[in-house]
């Protein structure tokens, strides 16, 4: 099977997570990120998570999965250890059309979830197409040494600079030309150095804006 990569918007989406362990913690840390309306379902929460709660950051039901829960769910998320539950939880959310991810349990799944870098609003997904997670951990490990907080910065500043370049310059060819020019100058090597003065500078020269 190959999978078709994605990124989905799931601010303001209700997502329906099963199960209150650290699996189920590590998922509903990550949808939050993504600014998700999470619903927890469990009799029994992580201590994390349970403060999640408590804090009202997410919302919690103390009992277990019943047919019908996932009625109005953008996203289903399972971290039960139990096949025969993760079928029920599979066969409704593919009856409604709802993508679900049952956590080390293909079978039951329809998207899965790669492992993930990030650096501001830089975003790194590797997959292995659950062949292999282990090798999307140490592939992730590696990335986070060689890609560092120099990225973040560097897109916080991009993100300012589209609009006034494409006023200032309407033909895309002339722009694509300029972010190429931009992307592999040694504007990174400054931030990365801390030289944020001299990198802006730098990026005012190439940009012309």
């Amino acid at each position: 099977m190959q999978y078709y990569p994605i990124y989905l918007n799931l601010q303001d989406r209700r997502v329906v997570v099963i199960g209150g362990n650290t699996f189920a913690r590590e998922k509903v840390e990550a949808l939050r990120r993504a600014e998700a309306c999470v619903m927890v379902i469990a009799r029994e929460l992580d201590p994390s998570l349970q403060d999640l709660v408590n804090a009202q950051h997410v919302t919690h039901l103390a009992r277990e999965y019943h047919t019908g829960d996932l009625v109005g769910a953008f996203l289903v998320i399972s971290a039960l250890n139990d096949a025969e539950t993760n079928a029920r939880i599979f066969r409704e959310a593919d009856t409604r059309n709802i993508p679900v991810n049952v956590v080390d349990d293909l079978p039951n799944c329809s998207f899965i979830a790669p492992s993930i870098v990030r650096r501001g609003d830089l975003t790194v997904a590797i997959s292995t197409s659950g062949k292999a997670p282990a090798v999307a951990v140490r592939l992730r490990q590696k990335l986070e040494q060689e890609l560092g907080d120099e990225y973040a910065c560097f897109l916080e500043i991009a993100g300012t600079l589209r609009a006034p370049l494409a006023a200032k310059f309407p033909d895309f060819e002339t722009r694509k030309k300029m972010w190429y020019t931009l992307v592999d100058s040694d504007v990174l090597e400054l931030l990365r150095a801390g030289e944020e003065t001299r990198a802006r500078e730098r990026i005012a020269e190439i940009m012309q804006v």
